[in-house]
């Protein structure tokens, strides 16, 4: 591992309690009444959030799948949060890690349940499609809708030119969630430094680091991201510890379980997966001896259970996930531990898992997705009916977004019967975040507070209600011409912006 470039974080500011509403307020008072420490608060807050619930219908690999037992960002997020929560507590009883702080038994174990429950909870519908959906749509009309910011920093553009639902979850957290004050769930200092899985800004991306690929929170958010580092004794582009714990299960969730989707799915066998391994892991001891003992109870099923070949697959799928999961959770804590000073430093370049010796086998189960789940055509063509979908709808809720006399305000009604039932439909409390933002925001070009609106509501969707949406808007439109308000004055020729003909 690389050498150690500054000297390690604590675990007290590591697992600062703090919050920003409290620290406002100046209060530090708790209700006696709640047994719960402040980040067993945070996960129960995120649990019961409405955005949570929203994950149910949000795309994981089968967009818009018929089969309940294929899962969704929901089951997939609480999978990420019970093996983050296990890890969690093996470091807090079996290693003693963080023991000099108060409480560490109980907040290690919550804090890591609460970033694995709260990951994905930015994404758009329709999964990583989804966020490209946004990116190119904004690339595509970045002359016309961009323009205005081309005087400011760069950051506020790029924003939405490399959109991150990374960041959205951290906007998501602080600011959108409640609708009494601009403070979202106000998690902790803890929880929120250990979310950010990229604790940079969107204009200081580089590849030479897992925490700066992308970014992890917008400009809007920026004073609350830093504050969220400088308090966890954190700065930009250091991982909070807990990151890479909580991205270690994000990553074995996704390669074991949407190994296990695409054999459900009959897109491939149990059997092509060890035949896979087999080949791809060659020499790795790990994934042979996961191949050796899944094989091992596959053949005893085969000749001592009267099961049908579906059968056989389902139950024979369900004993490699086990010993999958158990080997890279394993590895994923024994390297922790083995380095948990190294990654209180902010040196790390690489994942929990690449310096693991799971790391063959965590690349080999992506690859077999990558085959047979990610490219199957079935898959690729609801994508893109779903990058169809967003593409559609963010024309439509853009033109109501800005169909309005520039004089009278971000309040005043829109200019025709289309754009105001369009603007009517966006959801109240983020039309509520854009039209009465706090001073930070206000602050910013009026142009990106209409981005942020935008990104807001197409973000806040599940995947069925924006193809309803998008379906009743394309009912209504008539003979209105929203692209009209994504082309240059030069291109318009002689229509009318905005009118019906």
């Amino acid at each position: 591992m690389e050498t150690l470039a500054k000297t390690p974080v604590n675990w007290s500011d590591l697992l600062n309690e703090g919050r920003r509403k409290k620290e406002g307020s100046g209060s530090t008072a708790t209700s006696n009444s709640d047994s719960r420490t402040e980040i067993e608060r945070d996960h129960d807050r995120i649990l019961f959030s409405t955005a949570v619930r929203r994950l149910a219908d949000k795309t994981q690999v089968f967009p818009l799948d018929k089969n309940d037992s294929v899962r969704t960002r929901l089951t997939h997020s609480h999978e990420v949060s019970n093996l983050a929560r296990s890890i969690g507590t093996v470091l807090a009883f079996k290693h003693s890690v963080a023991s000099s702080v108060p409480d560490s038994q109980r907040n290690l174990p919550a804090i890591c349940a609460a970033i694995g429950l709260v990951h994905d909870l930015g994404n758009p519908p329709f999964g990583h499609q989804g966020e490209s959906a946004i990116q190119s749509w904004f690339r595509d009309h970045k002359d016309i809708v961009l323009e205005p910011l081309a005087g400011y920093s760069e950051q506020l553009s790029q924003d939405f030119l490399k959109f991150e639902g990374n960041a959205q979850g951290f906007r998501l957290v602080t600011r959108l969630q409640l609708l009494n004050d601009n403070f979202g769930l106000d998690l902790t200092y803890a929880t929120l430094a250990a979310m950010m899985k990229y604790p940079t800004s969107s204009d200081s991306l580089s590849d030479e680091s897992i925490a700066t690929k992308k970014h992890g929170f917008f400009a809007s958010e920026q004073s609350i991201a830093e504050t969220v580092l400088q308090r966890a004794g954190l700065s930009r582009g250091w991982r909070h510890p807990l990151a890479c714990v909580m991205e270690a299960c994000d990553d074995i969730a996704y390669v074991v379980l949407d190994a296990e989707d695409a054999v459900k799915k009959g897109l491939a066998s149990v059997s092509d997966l060890y035949a896979f391994l087999r080949h791809h892991g060659k020499d790795d001891p790990m994934t042979e001896r996961v191949v050796r003992e899944s094989e091992k109870k596959h053949k005893e099923y085969r000749e001592k259970a009267n099961l049908s070949p579906a059968e056989l697959n389902d139950v024979s799928m369900q004993r490699f996930r086990v010993f999958a999961v158990g080997e890279l959770v394993n590895t994923a804590t024994d390297t922790f531990v083995q380095n948990e000073t190294f990654f209180r430093s902010e040196a790390t370049k690489l994942s929990l898992l690449a310096h693991s010796k799971g790391d063959v086998l965590r690349r080999s189960l992506k690859d077999f997705a990558f085959r047979h789940a990610y490219q199957n055509r079935s898959v690729l063509r609801v994508e893109l009916q779903g990058y169809n979908v967003i593409r559609g709808l963010m024309d439509m809720l853009w033109a109501a977004i800005v169909n309005r006399d520039p004089a009278k305000g971000v309040k005043s009604l829109r200019n025709c019967p289309f754009t105001r039932f369009v603007y009517g439909r966006i959801s109240e409390n983020y039309r509520r975040a854009f039209e009465d933002p706090p001073p930070e925001i206000a602050q910013l070009p009026e142009r990106y507070r209409e981005c942020l609106l935008l990104t807001d509501m197409i973000s806040g969707m599940t995947d069925s209600f924006a193809v309803d949406l998008h379906e009743e808007l394309l009912g209504l439109v008539g003979n209105f011409k929203p692209e009209s308000f994504l082309r240059l004055p030069s291109d318009k020729g002689t229509e009318s912006k905005g009118k019906v003909d």
